[in-house]
This record gives structure tokens, C-alpha cells and sequence, in this order.
């Protein structure tokens, strides 16, 4: 089964959060089981003092035993603990509890009497076990009288009464630490639920309207943090996609009206010769019309494959030295007829006889025929084109002018767009529309830029190479 984000978060956080309060519960009980066995060393080592001076008054027969047994067993009843008072050999002569009187006159110390004879204290847990029932936890004092080891002081707490007020304390951190998970698991699903789930949720639902289609569809999250950034980020890709979208529709369009245009006009011109509507001796002059129009779709179809390539990035570059000024005199000698058909006074001005740059020579050569050909179809019959190279840094820019009608402010940025003309009617038949999309694209490729620039009689595009 597919385990959701939401679950993900909460287990990992639920889990996090239960190690981190049951190690710290285990911490604070180990440590305060510490703390309080430490004070109640304190507790018995400061009534010790007192128990010692009583002894040492015993010993010395300054005290009956009477006086000193009613001591012990006050003592013991007031510190829950059972108080044995043995002498510098370790022979019990005095106890608290009169059951432990079977102890007076038995040895009881052996061992530990090396460590209290030099002064220091001996703790025990768990010994005694053929004199008391259950676990105790045994506290031995020396008792010294002017620098010499006179016996020692054996307290024994039973280790249930000394948890028992323990036990009570664990009961609170485990159920403190237990309440407090509740509550952090609580808080994470809430938190988690608006401020990640919900969110990522609408973006889902977004993602999934604009897969089915529905580029339109926009996330609305209120939020300055990452989820917020993801969604305006989302946002500016379903606003990208929309716009391809509508360049998708409008060049499927596109491509529709300019194929249909040739299409109907060949159909048209071929349908009335084998109608016979056409007369026999008119055949020659339709049928002209018609391969000009097969021309004409031809160019499409070729300037459709190419755009279409250097979109995808699967035109491949040859890069090579390549003389630019030689590519401009041999295109505008290409044109030569139509330039004599429209009475256009060209002028041709480079610098250097060879000016040699870096690109691919085919695609370069389809830029300048290109701009060469935009420019003849853009002038008046009598008018002048001006195609200029000059160099600056490592920069060469070539300018290609022609006079005539300046482009519109509103079209100037329109130009680059496929299919886009100038003349809304369409009425240049000559023209695919994908000639300056297709200059801009190649430039771009090579890593240089083109723009236009409207002048006091015409229109001038620039463009600019690597010089070598």
C-alpha cells in the first residue's frame, strides 16, 4: 500500500519525539535516583555526628545503655532505618529494632573494617539478606574520637521504602512525557495538515486539472515560506505552459492557413483544367500559377523543418572560420534580377575585403538571404538597400537597410514571432513568415543577437558575429 506524505511526516516526527522524551524521562530518572540517594547519604551522615558523640559517651561509660538504645531507637524510627552500633572489631553491641537484639555480641564486619579504620565511609545494596526480607541499601560510618577508630555506625534502609517516593516521581515524568507526545503529535497533524498537506495538496489537484489539459488552472497558497515559493513557482510554469499552449494553437493555426492557402489555389487551378472550365490555350499560364504555388508550399515546408530542428536543439553546428563579406557579395549577386526587376539601387559597403568570423557557413549564408530577400520585399520599386559590415573589439556587426515604411511600434516586437507579417491581410503570397523566427533562432544558437531598428526612411536589421 502507498503510504502517503502525511503519514510519512507524522510517524517520522511521532517517532522522533517519543525517543527524544523517553531518553530524557530515562535521563531524569536516573539521574534523580542519584540525586536522592545522594541526599539521603547526607541525611544519614549528618545524624551520624550525633549518634557518634552518643556512642563514644557509651563506650566511655559516660551513658547507660538504656539512654542509648531509647537514642538509636528514636533515631531509627525518625530516618526509617535500622541502626546497628559495632566496636573497633566489628561486634554489633547495640541495635535499633529490638528483632535484630539476636545481632549484640555477633561479628558482623570483617571485611569493610580495613576501609573504616583509615576514615572512609562503605556503602552496600543488596546485602544482609539472611537478617532483613527483602533488598536494603546499607550505609557504614566510622566513628572516630580523637583521631582513633572507636567502631562504626551500620544504618540499613529497606531500597522499597527509599523508591517509594521514586516511584511516585517516575509516575510523573513518564506521564508528563507521555502527555506531552500526545500533545506533539496532536500539534505536528495540525501543523502538518495547513501548512504542508493542504498546500501540496492544491498543487496536486492544479497539476492534475492542467495535465487533463487545463493550462489555466493556478495554485492560490498564502505562504512566505518554501511551500509558498513552490507554488509561485508552479504558477509561473502553468503560466509558461499556457503560453505554449496558445503558440501551439496559434501555429497549428498557422500552419493551416498558410498550407491551405497553396493547397486550394493548386486544387482550384488543376480542378479547372480537367474540368475543362479553364480554356486549352490558358492550360500553360494556370498550371505556371500552380507550380508556383507547389514552390511556394515547398518553402514552408522546408523553413517548418528547419525551425522545427533548431527548436529541438537537434541542428548541429559546424563551426568554422567563415569570410562573411565573401557570403554578402555572392547573396546580393544571387538576387540581382529581382533587385533589376524593382529598380533598387543597392549599395554594398565592407570593411576589409575579408572579414572572417566565426559560425557555421550554410546557416550564415541562410541568415543573410534571408534578411536580403526581407529587405527587396519591403522596398518600394526605386528604392535603396544598404548592406554594411564594420568591426568593433572582437565583435563584427552586419546591417542590412532598406528604405521604405517604418514598422509599426506595436509590431516591432511581433516581428521574430512565427508566421507574423506586417501586412494582417496576408497578402504577400512570396513571404512563409518564419524567415526573421528563423535568423533569430540560429543567432541565438550561436550564442549572438539580432534586432531592428527603425530609421528616417526605413527600417535597418543588425546583427552580430565572433570575429576571429
Amino acid at each position: 500500500m502507498k503510504k502517503s506524505l502525511f503519514s510519512k511526516l507524522v510517524i517520522t516526527f511521532a517517532t522522533i519525539i517519543t525517543l527524544s522524551f523517553v531518553i530524557t524521562a530515562a535521563f531524569l530518572s536516573y539521574w534523580f535516583e542519584g540525586y536522592y540517594f545522594e541526599q539521603r547519604k547526607t541525611q544519614l551522615l549528618n545524624e551520624c555526628e550525633y549518634i557518634g558523640v552518643t556512642a563514644v559517651k557509651y563506650l566511655n561509660g559516660s551513658l547507660s545503655y538504656q539512654r542509648m538504645e531509647e537514642l538509636l531507637q528514636s533515631m531509627g524510627s525518625y530516618l526509617y532505618t535500622d541502626i546497628w552500633l559495632a566496636d573497633n572489631y566489628g561486634i554489633v553491641y547495640a541495635v535499633s529494632s529490638k528483632g535484630n537484639s539476636e545481632l549484640i555480641g555477633k561479628q558482623i564486619l570483617s571485611e569493610e573494617l580495613r576501609e573504616l579504620r583509615i576514615g572512609k565511609s562503605v556503602e552496600k545494596r543488596d546485602g544482609y539478606s539472611s537478617v532483613f526480607k527483602g533488598p536494603v541499601h546499607t550505609y557504614m560510618v566510622p566513628i572516630l574520637y580523637k583521631d582513633v577508630f572507636r567502631g562504626s555506625i551500620i544504618m540499613h534502609t529497606s531500597i522499597g521504602e527509599i523508591k517509594e517516593p521514586l516511584e511516585r516521581f517516575y509516575e510523573i515524568i513518564w506521564a508528563s512525557a507521555s502527555l506531552a507526545i500526545i500533545i506533539s503529535v496532536i500539534v505536528i497533524y495540525y501543523f502538518s495538515q495547513k501548512i504542508i498537506i493542504k498546500p501540496l495538496g492544491k498543487i496536486n489537484h492544479v497539476a492534475d486539472k492542467i495535465s487533463k489539459g487545463e493550462v489555466d488552472k493556478r495554485v492560490y497558497v498564502n505562504s512566505q515560506d518554501e511551500i509558498g515559493d513552490l507554488a509561485n513557482s508552479f504558477n509561473l510554469m502553468a503560466e509558461s505552459l499556457e503560453k505554449i499552449e496558445d503558440n501551439r494553437r496559434q501555429f497549428i493555426s498557422n500552419v493551416s492557413h498558410e498550407i491551405r492557402s497553396p493547397l486550394t489555389s493548386i486544387k482550384g487551378f488543376i480542378g479547372g483544367i480537367l474540368d475543362g472550365v479553364i480554356p486549352r490555350e490558358n492550360e500553360k499560364y494556370y498550371l505556371s500559377l500552380a507550380y508556383d504555388e507547389t514552390q511556394r508550399l515547398t518553402r514552408l515546408v522546408n523553413d517548418l523543418l528547419d525551425l522545427s530542428a533548431i527548436e529541438a536543439g537537434q541542428l548541429k553546428l559546424r563551426i568554422e572560420e567563415v569570410n562573411i563579406n565573401e557570403i554578402i557579395r555572392i547573396t546580393v549577386i544571387k538576387y540581382e534580377q529581382a533587385i533589376k526587376n524593382k529598380k533598387i539601387n543597392v549599395d554594398v559597403c565592407l570593411q576589409y575585403d575579408d572579414l572572417y568570423v566565426i559560425g557555421d557557413k550554410d546557416r550564415l549564408i541562410q541568415i543573410v538571404t534571408n534578411l536580403i530577400d526581407n529587405a527587396i520585399k519591403y522596398t518600394n520599386e526605386g528604392g535603396s538597400i544598404e548592406v554594411m559590415t564594420r568591426v568593433k573589439g572582437d565583435k563584427v556587426y552586419v546591417s542590412v537597410f532598406n528604405s521604405g515604411e517604418k514598422i509599426k511600434d506595436e509590431d516591432l516586437k511581433q516581428i521574430w514571432t512565427r508566421f507574423y507579417k506586417a501586412d494582417k491581410a496576408r497578402s504577400s503570397k512570396i513571404s512563409t513568415g518564419l524567415g526573421l523566427s528563423i535568423v533569430r533562432s540560429i543567432l541565438t544558437q550561436l550564442g549572438e543577437d539580432v534586432w531592428v531598428e527603425n530609421k528616417d526612411n526605413g527600417v535597418m536589421f543588425i546583427f552580430s558575429l565572433k570575429k576571429i
